[in-house]
């Protein structure tokens, strides 16, 4: 059961909240209050007092700016409301707030702009599916020309809340949303756009998710915390799990580099296969890892034999052709664990179908966007396309970069925020992956294996800082687990 304080609701499940909401005997007026109170007091809490200008739209977005402006105003700011539209033409709950506004409602012109020191965006919410245009294009130009901070309510105007595309958004400082996040909020690019990120709550029930039933979510540890492996004092190095790796030549140093994080995560033995003029190499370079060398057919099959074996990985700096997708293939076969990254993912290029058939087990696939888009033909916003592809390949696909998004066979998705850019070098994918198997051989259910294994990267990374080269980030796993462990114990006092 996935952790519902993180779910990411889409703009159709955030519309059925409300209405749950309403039904259960809480007014949208209420709602609306309570949104424009939280808007007001997020900034408050940021800003000091100075010059505001409230830029409302034509729907509920626009009535929460409207709330938000008489709070501020009731707090002594000074503040000015544009309305893009007719005031007559506003329904519901944003007619009742635009109605207890006591101040003069402008028209939305640039003018509005002259004296303020910050804006706040209520023109359009997350519902929005077409191009910013006319008025409300101009005027957020304009912001963005003055270069005045904006206080976006529901995420920046011109950014879609189910994909995160942009439609003409400028930058907000800060967004405050609503109950749960969005897509918009963790994907790219919208989450560039959004800044600081609040969620206040407003009322809504929490009891309205059981109805609702999210399947998209933020990753975070109390998802699979939970379900982590650990050493038990009754174990040994087998009951904790045995990874092969089909090593590389003669680029090494990425098999190595996956095999070092396998081991870190936990796996009780680690083993990389390589031809054998690779052996020296590897037996030089890896010291608690086993090199088992690979001098013809019988040998690799023997390897596949041992049910001592609990998961595979083949992919880093094995190169394209047909030896590394026979090497998958007979993994595959095996039915047990196994990871598909880098070079195994491409050599399946025009050959979809014959990696779809094999895949009979536990298997995670872990593409960048370009080895994707080689293997699975499917369109759309990335929460789409990887839920395509989980579904029809019935894998786990972590589709990497800094959303990197997990999607499971099921259709469920999580979204991982915690990346930071230093981790855009040579050789971190190859750890990635090592991660996963690490987990996946200690018997880790491979959703919640790869999305603790991307989430665990992230940390690592943030934990070394500037500088980071990919070879440092297994020796930095013991540090995140640990602290990974003092929370658990906290939280259970």
């Amino acid at each position: 059961m996935l952790n519902t304080q993180v779910a990411l609701l889409t703009v159709a499940q955030m519309g059925e909240a409300d209405r749950l909401s309403v039904q259960s005997g809480i007014s949208d007026t209420t709602l609306m209050e309570n949104a424009g109170d939280a808007v007001a007091r997020a900034i408050q809490q940021r800003w000091s007092v100075r010059p505001v200008v409230v830029l409302c739209g034509p729907g509920n977005n626009g009535g929460d700016g409207f709330a938000a402006a008489r709070h501020l105003a009731d707090a002594g700011w000074p503040v000015r409301v544009a309305l893009l539209g007719n005031a007559e033409r506003l329904k519901g709950a944003a007619l009742h707030n635009c109605r207890l506004w006591r101040g003069i409602i402008e028209q939305l012109h640039q003018g509005v702009l002259d004296g303020a020191e910050l804006v706040v965006d209520a023109l359009f919410g997350a519902g929005l599916s077409r191009t910013l245009s006319g008025d409300a294009a101009a005027i957020l130009t304009e912001v963005a020309l003055r270069a005045l901070p904006v206080a976006a309510i529901d995420v920046p105007s011109g950014v879609m809340g189910d994909t995160g595309e942009n439609l003409g958004g400028i930058a907000a400082t800060l967004t405050v949303t609503f109950f749960r996040k969005k897509p918009a909020h963790v994907l790219f690019p919208g989450r560039l756009l959004c800044g600081d990120v609040v969620v206040a709550d407003i009322g809504t029930p929490p009891s309205v998710l059981d109805s609702i039933g999210p399947t998209a979510f933020e990753n975070h540890s109390a998802h699979w915390r939970g379900a982590m492996p650990r050493p038990t004092h009754a174990g040994n190095k087998f009951t904790r799990g045995h990874a092969l790796i089909s090593g590389g030549y003669p680029l090494t140093g990425a098999a190595r580099m996956a095999a070092r994080a396998a081991a870190r995560i936990g796996a009780g033995l680690v083993t990389v296969a390589v031809s054998e003029q690779a052996l020296p190499i590897y037996a030089a370079a890896l010291t608690s890892v086993m090199v088992a060398p690979i001098i013809g057919a019988e040998d690799f099959a023997h390897l596949l034999a041992d049910r001592r074996i609990t998961g595979f990985l083949i992919g880093p700096g094995a190169g394209l052709g047909s030896h590394t997708r026979g090497r998958a293939l007979e993994m595959l076969a095996t039915g047990r664990a196994t990871v598909i990254d880098a070079d195994a993912i491409s050599c399946f290029k025009d050959e979809t179908s014959a990696l779809i058939r094999a895949i009979s087990g536990p298997c995670v696939i872990t593409p960048h966007e370009g080895e994707f888009s080689r293997v699975f033909d499917v369109t759309g916003d990335k929460l789409t396309r990887s839920r395509a592809a989980a579904g029809s390949s019935n894998a786990v696909i972590v589709l990497k970069g800094g959303d990197t998004v997990i999607a499971a066979p099921d259709g469920r998705v999580i979204i991982n925020t915690n990346a930071p850019p230093t981790l855009a070098t040579a050789g971190a994918g190859d750890v990635l992956s090592g991660i996963i198997l690490g987990l996946l051989a200690q018997g880790m259910e491979p959703f919640l294996a790869a999305a603790a294994a991307v989430w665990l990267h992230g940390a690592a990374a943030t934990a070394f800082g500037p500088g980071l080269l990919a070879e440092d980030l297994p020796d930095l796993l013991p540090g995140v687990l640990g602290h990974l462990d003092a929370q658990l114990i906290v939280s259970r006092k």
